[in-house]
């Protein structure tokens, strides 16, 4: 049997954080949705109980690095499973860009292997499985627009209000460690977004209101490390774009449009001058 699940990639409309726990995980307070850049997670049943990871991208590590093998080993091990199973990633997100795409894969992975295994486990229990492989796991798990709270644990999922919009995306040509940047938060002089306003926003079906309150707390920290961040949010506005924010830890760099023409024109721009830029839609 073999069962195919989308991953999804994610972008932070809000980023917050506003305390450490004594574990030194960080109390988040994020929006977040999905987009239509995907992965791709094969899952089969191969009659033993080994899991192995194959992917098709030469950046993704197939041992117990990997998000995916960690998510699949860790279900195997909660419910007892004597079964193992092939996965095989196909890459679309980029790594270590704060798109989730390592997360989205692992939920996807326990989406999948629920079917396999004929689990029967709620998306609730399968998020909660997830938050011990990545914080990104439970929002992932559930993969639609959410406010998220706790240590990532916490998933309010939002009624859809807004139309789906376009989004542009660049990445610049480095890879963001998520570790290293949340080490180097120092709470007192964070500049705290307007969460509330975003999911304000997001309630009213404002598009005027969202791109005017979407923020991330993290975005100094780690343009401070990679200065090519703010040159990216510079042109995306010079270019016509409403806002322009960084995505996760980064150093993806991502713009919010109600008109397709627009989203176009920021695109034709910015990927003269960043080469890993994409053109999505929200789901």
């Amino acid at each position: 049997m073999k069962i195919v699940e989308k991953a999804a990639a994610k972008v932070n409309l809000g980023l917050d954080t506003t305390y450490r726990h004594d574990d030194g995980m960080p109390e988040w307070n994020m929006v977040m949705t999905s987009i239509d850049l995907a992965d791709y997670v094969e899952v089969r049943d191969t009659g033993s109980q080994n899991v192995k990871v194959t992917s098709d991208s030469g950046f993704l590590p197939s041992d117990q690095r990997n998000l995916a093998y960690q998510a699949a080993t860790l279900l195997q091990r909660t419910c007892h499973v004597k079964r193992g199973a092939a996965i095989r990633i196909k890459k679309n997100i980029p790594v270590a860009a704060g798109l989730g795409g390592g997360s989205s894969d692992a939920a996807a992975v326990l989406r999948a292997l629920n079917q396999l295994w004929h689990l029967d486990l709620s998306l609730k229990e399968l998020a909660t499985i997830g938050l011990k492989v990545d914080s990104d796991v439970p929002y992932c798990v559930y993969s639609r627009t959410a406010h998220v709270t706790g240590v990532g644990e916490e998933i309010r999922v939002l009624e859809p209000t807004l139309d789906p919009m376009w989004l542009v995306l660049a990445k610049p040509n480095v890879s963001v460690s998520t570790p290293s940047i949340l080490r180097q938060i120092e709470y007192e002089s964070l500049e705290h977004p307007n969460i509330s306003g975003v999911l304000e926003a997001i309630d009213a079906g404002s598009y005027d209101q969202l791109v005017a309150t979407v923020g991330n707390a993290l975005e100094p920290i780690s343009a401070g490390r990679y200065p090519e961040i703010r040159q990216i949010k510079s042109r995306m506005k010079a270019y016509g774009a409403p806002c322009a924010l960084m995505s996760g830890t980064g150093p993806t760099v991502f713009s919010i449009f109600n008109k397709q023409s627009r989203a176009n024109r920021v695109f034709n721009s910015i990927r003269g001058f960043c080469s890993e830029a994409y053109l999505v839609r929200s789901l």
